[in-house]
């Protein structure tokens, strides 16, 4: 892409290039109630997208003062792994934008490793990426933190300041900006309803986009 300010896209995976934060959070809100954690599905997105499972269970003891189990996190990746392989799919146009885009591309997620690849290999992407994959594991702090991205970054040998970020939650959009990224804010997957879009523009993405085949014709600009 001769015109692209860009050397690197780095991408979120859940909800920017697997369409998994209605499934993710239905299970998340059943394994919670499990636990006397009253948080809907709705709730469980607005609240926790984008946010590692450890910051999750964080999130909850500092707003109800409930104590998770220590095998929280393996419980709902374990749960997750089921509904994926049955329900699990490419979020629209991910496909046909990776095709076109001639740009290295990773994954900064914050999911697991092992959540990272399954869902990549269930949405028929991961060969796109790999072997470019990097987990909130593999920093201190997982996002709004920048740690994630600028490891990314320095992993790939890219300058932040020449790398975009595809984000589709504030906490990313935060941690990208704080990272001293670009970020372009993704407002197309299914858990995006009314005001979504918003929402990603407040929390101060570059640009905010609906449709995913779009993005390479966005990054040249």
């Amino acid at each position: 892409m001769k015109n692209s300010p860009y050397d690197l896209i780095i991408f979120d995976c859940d909800g920017v290039v697997v369409d998994s934060e209605l499934l993710a959070s239905d299970v998340l809100s059943e394994e919670l109630a499990r636990f006397d954690v009253d948080v809907p599905p709705r709730e469980c997105r607005e609240r926790f997208t984008g946010s590692s499972l450890a910051r999750v269970k964080e999130l909850v003891f500092q707003s109800c003062g409930i104590g998770l189990p220590d095998n929280f996190e393996e419980l709902v990746r374990e749960k997750d792994r089921h509904v994926f392989e049955d329900r699990l799919r490419p979020v629209s146009g991910v496909e046909e934008a990776l095709e076109r885009i001639t740009l290295p591309v990773c994954i900064a997620s914050s999911g697991s490793l092992e959540k990272i690849t399954h869902s990549l290999k269930l949405a028929k992407v991961y060969d796109r990426f790999f072997p470019h994959l990097f987990s909130t594991e593999m920093v201190k702090r997982g996002k709004p933190a920048p740690d994630l991205f600028l490891f990314a970054a320095e992993k790939m040998g890219i300058d932040p300041k020449r790398c975009l970020v595809i984000e589709d939650s504030p906490v990313g959009i935060k941690g990208a900006k704080a990272a001293g990224m670009t970020v372009f804010g993704f407002a197309g997957a299914a858990h995006a309803g009314p005001g979504y879009a918003e929402m990603l523009d407040l929390a101060g993405a570059n640009m905010v986009f609906r449709e995913m085949f779009a993005l390479p014709n966005l990054i040249k600009l």
